[in-house]
């Protein structure tokens, strides 16, 4: 399944991207339809006025906070929360992940997270470097949270 949110969702894009889910934000919300009808796209927002688009998938997130929003979402749209999949995409710019050599980020990573971790994960659209921190654990606890 893939999203396509309303711009005052950013921080829900972020985490369906960390779940593993294709998610495009769009500022113009006429073109959020067409776009949504073009790529197969679940349409999420917090716009009332959305509704009156007919033809698209669409939910309307009722919640200020970024732990209900995702938790909405999954209970709406009966998402897989694969554990397996997390951070199989960027969070910045959705592109998927490739693996890269541990030799490749030295330098780019902090000197400890180069000696503590061995599998590095990249961006090949922005270049942002991933490994599996804290931040997973942060994230497992959140979706034992709301799930």
């Amino acid at each position: 399944m893939k999203f396509i949110l309303t711009d005052e969702l950013g921080r829900l894009s972020k985490w369906l991207r960390i779940l593993g889910y294709d998610t495009a934000i769009e500022k113009d919300k006429r073109s959020i339809v067409i776009k949504s009808l073009r790529e197969d796209r679940v349409i999420l927002t917090r716009d009332s006025k959305m509704s009156r688009f007919s033809g698209t998938r669409m939910i309307k997130i009722t919640s200020d906070f970024v732990e209900e929003q995702l938790a909405q979402a999954i209970k709406e749209l009966n998402l897989k929360v694969d554990k397996d999949n997390l951070f199989s995409i960027c969070e910045i710019c959705d592109e998927g992940l490739i693996p890269v050599e541990k030799e490749e980020v030295k330098g780019k990573v902090p000197e400890y997270v180069y000696k503590s971790h061995d599998l590095f994960m990249k961006c090949p659209k922005c270049g942002k470097i991933y490994w599996q921190g804290s931040h997973w654990e942060l994230v497992k606890k959140f979706l034992d949270r709301i799930s």
